[in-house]
């Protein structure tokens, strides 16, 4: 079981530090690196699935019921190492759920940013300057006396 726990645990700071990179990139504006950094996480999830997975065949296998009760059991039932291993994946679990909230709330932060910015562009409707680079007065009644009329 120890083995499974060291195995998780490690993807979920992988994770955690893949997160963080994210954060600091939208932080920063690098928009760019995103796609990337969220290939790098998705890649990492389905790990912590399979590695979660394996873990929980090997406790029911064991006769501890599936699930986090279970999980409960079968770290306490192991000793100490197991039992610790346990409780700091557990931790880093909630942690990598709020740093994931977080990103979210900053994408979707940045998304109404963007939309508002477009809807207030699209606000006035009328262009500053014409089809032919002339600028256009509040009437559209414009002079071009750069242009002799």
């Amino acid at each position: 079981m120890l083995v499974h726990l060291l195995a998780e645990k490690t993807c979920v700071e992988e994770f955690l530090s893949v997160l963080e990179q994210e954060a600091q990139a939208m932080k920063n504006g690098l928009f760019a690196d995103l796609p990337s950094l969220t290939e790098r996480k998705a890649g990492l999830l389905d790990r912590m699935a399979a590695l979660d997975q394996a873990r929980e065949s090997a406790q029911v296998a064991r006769g501890f019921e599936p699930g986090r009760a279970g999980a409960d059991a079968a770290a306490a039932a192991d000793g100490e190492a197991s039992l610790a291993a346990w409780t700091a994946l557990v931790e880093l679990a909630q942690q990598a759920k709020a740093c994931n909230r977080r990103n979210g709330s900053m994408v979707y932060s940045q998304l109404d940013f963007t939309q508002n910015a477009l809807h207030y562009l699209q606000a006035g409707a009328q262009p500053f300057y014409g089809p032919d680079g002339i600028r256009k007065a509040a009437s559209a009644a414009g002079t071009r006396l750069a242009v002799g009329y």
